[in-house]
């Protein structure tokens, strides 16, 4: 993003969907309009401070992983439930959702599970009276019809569009 980025035309609305590392904030803040992985209060707050210094004011969706898998960062829930209050007093992020990737499987509908759970979490922090949450970023190219029937928001379908990713071998 940060080389493909100034060859683009402006006008393009970058969001960062994969991990954002701290060291990395400040290079990749000012391209994007929206960050879907905020998924620890040191994060957070990270950000919270270059966009100060910037004049940004990043919309983000808070990534939770609940199925606790090592190999993905996230929130809890739990670990969510106790830092909302912390996050919402960050001045300068527009907190406008949700995110999950679910464990991959082959079969779409192993992903329901993780759906619900969002939207479920998602209507349990608004009845505590955080802010609303009003988007779902969930589901990707092989699960998005099921995303969608849960309630999600935004869908990354990016392998739909664009097909499946090659990766490079490291020299």
């Amino acid at each position: 993003m940060i080389a493909k980025a100034p060859q683009l035309p402006g006008s393009l609305h970058w969001h960062l969907i994969g991990h954002l590392q701290s060291n990395k904030v400040r290079k990749v803040l000012p391209l994007v309009k929206c960050i879907h992985s905020v998924g620890s209060l040191d994060l957070a707050r990270d950000i919270d401070r270059i966009a100060g210094e910037l004049g940004l004011y990043p919309k983000v969706y808070l990534e939770v992983n609940l199925a606790a898998e090592i190999s993905k960062h996230g929130f809890s829930a739990e670990q969510l439930r106790s830092t909302l209050e912390a996050l919402y007093a960050l001045k300068r992020l527009e907190i406008h959702g949700l995110m999950c990737i679910p464990p991959y499987d082959p079969d779409a509908a192993k992903s329901r599970p993780y759906f619900v759970k969002l939207r479920e979490l998602r209507e349990e922090l608004e009845t505590l009276g955080a802010a609303p949450l009003p988007l779902l970023s969930m589901g990707m190219s092989h699960d998005f019809e099921i995303a969608i029937e849960e309630g999600a928001t935004i869908v990354r379908v990016g392998s739909a569009i664009f097909g499946e990713r090659t990766y490079s071998k490291a020299a």
